[in-house]
């Protein structure tokens, strides 16, 4: 299975824009990513008065759009559990893929980089790292335990995921 790593940190923390320049820096590295969001809102990918909004709203559970740049697949899922991350990753396909990178899921149990940055309400007293922790990515000064990477040296950080992926790939092939 494709190997998958957590950005997690509260709201505001600048996750979202840690991963718009961590996956073009891992791409120049030739790591081929993928990315799983979470997010609590109601989310829709498609645009009503668009063909295929008009055709899912009418009733399909599954609604697969394509086109020659890209294709996409929709499913309904309002009497269902959330989704397992799992499932979600296995939806992709690992063939095209070093990593897969998950941006919320922060109570899941895979590896994970903690993003706190200064003056989002939270102190770095309230930082929580689980077993799963590897890294803080952030942008103030800071001794722990674990690996403090700079939010805004983003090669810092590629280079950090880049030495922990090749590290599961060796374990992988040992184990």
């Amino acid at each position: 299975m494709t190997p998958l790593l957590g950005i997690v940190g509260w709201s505001g923390t600048g996750k979202t824009t840690l991963l718009k320049k961590l996956i073009p820096a891992l791409n120049e590295q030739g790591i081929r990513t993928g990315l799983i969001k979470h997010t609590h809102h109601d989310m829709d990918v498609d645009k009503p008065g668009k063909d295929s909004y008009e055709l899912r709203k009418a009733g399909a559970y599954q609604t697969l759009v394509a086109s020659a740049q890209r294709w996409a697949l929709m499913t309904e899922t309002p009497n269902e559990e959330p989704p397992d991350l799992y499932y979600l990753a296995s939806r992709m396909d690992g063939r095209t893929l070093d990593i897969i990178l998950v941006e919320g899921f922060k109570h899941e149990a895979i590896p994970k980089l903690l993003v706190f940055r200064e003056g989002t309400g939270r102190t770095a007293e309230d930082l929580v790292c689980d077993e799963h922790t590897l890294a803080l990515v952030t942008d103030i000064r800071i001794t722990h335990t674990l690996p403090v990477l700079d939010i805004n040296d983003v090669h810092q950080v590629a280079g950090f995921v880049a030495q922990w992926l090749r590290k599961q790939r060796e374990y992988g092939m040992m184990g």
